[in-house]
């Protein structure tokens, strides 16, 4: 059987001692085992702690394997479009004018991987919240927030790159023929 009892803050150990007596007095075979319910409902939140932890651990080890494989093909792209990049910055293009041109389609897939992402994210979670009895409700801004913190990071990550092919020389860039 289980009894519910409200202790005033700061006298829980007369509380606990009133309690026990009263048992005891009741006919209670034993002495009862107390327990505090604020630690068993921490107790069942452990696992989602650890859940937490683990889980936060990968998507830092997913993003920054994410941002390297970005800077690379970032890297590849500009590699490859050295000659135009020369030819675009003899023309008159500015390093603005050719970091757009190198970061426009990086941040256009960013944005569409965002846009397949944003629902399997949405459903999971959802499915994830239901085994709790008190939950929150997932809005949009939960999503536009993530999808902005992961197009900043793509735009640092590709900008860098970017800028640095746009500021090469373009004389050496069109010399290599």
């Amino acid at each position: 059987e289980t009894l519910l009892v409200r202790l005033e803050a700061g006298r829980v150990a007369e509380g606990m001692a009133g309690i026990r007596e009263s048992l005891l007095a009741l006919g209670a075979e034993s002495d009862p085992e107390i327990s505090f319910l604020d630690e068993k409902v921490a107790g069942m939140y452990d696992a989602e702690r650890r859940l937490s932890g683990v889980l936060g651990t990968f998507a830092g080890v997913a993003i920054l394997l994410a941002c390297l494989g970005l800077f690379g093909l970032v890297a590849y792209a500009a590699e490859r479009r050295t000659k135009e990049i020369g030819v675009r910055k003899v023309l008159g293009a500015s390093v603005a004018s050719v970091m757009r041109l190198l970061t426009t389609d990086f941040l256009r897939l960013v944005g569409v991987a965002f846009v397949i992402a944003s629902p399997i994210a949405y459903l999971l979670l959802q499915r994830w919240l239901d085994g709790f009895a008190v939950r929150i409700d997932l809005g949009a801004g939960v999503f536009l927030l993530a999808g902005g913190v992961v197009l900043l990071i793509a735009l640092v990550t590709v900008s860098s790159q970017a800028f640095r092919a746009a500021t090469v020389d373009p004389v050496r860039a069109l010399r290599s023929d």
